[in-house]
């Protein structure tokens, strides 16, 4: 599906932050915190909440593309998802911390809004779904948790007079980063506070197999 000039203005600040990741590295203890992918403010999201969102997608993966061959090309093409998927949870704190440090807010008439227009361009819900899922990693169910980010990202950008890809705005969520204090499971790598940005730590023995595998339906 062709992606409007429009839709890609809009999203994502999140594939952005992934693409812009760099190979620097910070300090890491989530052994302190057992059970835990990352700890953002002092908040834990855990391995099993982090598996939970990993087989949302792969559960509408499958939905969406019920031939095996083809799926298992799906597999092939998002053997980070998990990674990434972690990227996107602990960006989505930061991108709101940061966003509460400027008094915004985002209601959820203006998150309907917005979908209802991307969805016109999309020629439809489910056609806005597809994309979001296959562009982004995005499941259906968490299509509008993802619109509000992007909201609180284009409206953080504005109060700052810049946007998404100025480093003023990326300033920001830097700053935020360090309030937050996030501390990522060494298995997924380490969060640079500068980029606001998960980064891989280098280990060969870390893959995506075993998640992936335990998705696969019987």
């Amino acid at each position: 599906m062709e992606v409007s000039l429009h839709r890609r203005r809009t999203a994502l600040v999140l594939s952005a932050a992934i693409a812009a990741a760099a190979p620097l590295l910070t300090a890491c203890g989530s052994e302190a915190h057992p059970g835990a992918a990352a700890v953002v403010g002092g908040q834990r999201i855990t391995v099993a909440q982090l598996e939970g969102r990993v087989n949302e997608v792969r559960e509408a993966q499958r939905a969406a593309v019920p031939d095996e061959t083809q799926y298992q090309q799906v597999l092939a093409s998002t053997g980070s998802l998990t990674r990434d998927t972690l990227h996107n949870m602990v960006l989505d704190r930061v991108l709101h911390r940061a966003a509460q440090d400027e008094g915004i807010a985002v209601s959820r008439k203006e998150v309907l809004q917005m979908r209802a227009g991307l969805e016109q361009q999309a020629g439809g819900a489910k056609g806005l779904q597809t994309t979001w899922l296959q562009k982004y990693g995005i499941a259906p169910e968490r299509l509008d948790d993802n619109l509000r980010l992007q909201l609180e990202a284009q409206k953080l950008a504005a109060k700052l007079g810049t946007d998404t890809s100025q480093p003023a705005f990326w300033k920001a969520l830097s700053k935020a980063s360090g309030e937050l204090h996030i501390d990522l499971n060494p298995r997924y790598g380490s969060w640079d506070v500068q980029k606001s940005s998960r980064v891989d730590a280098g280990t060969p023995w870390v893959h995506e197999v075993t998640t992936t595998a335990r998705q696969q339906p019987a």
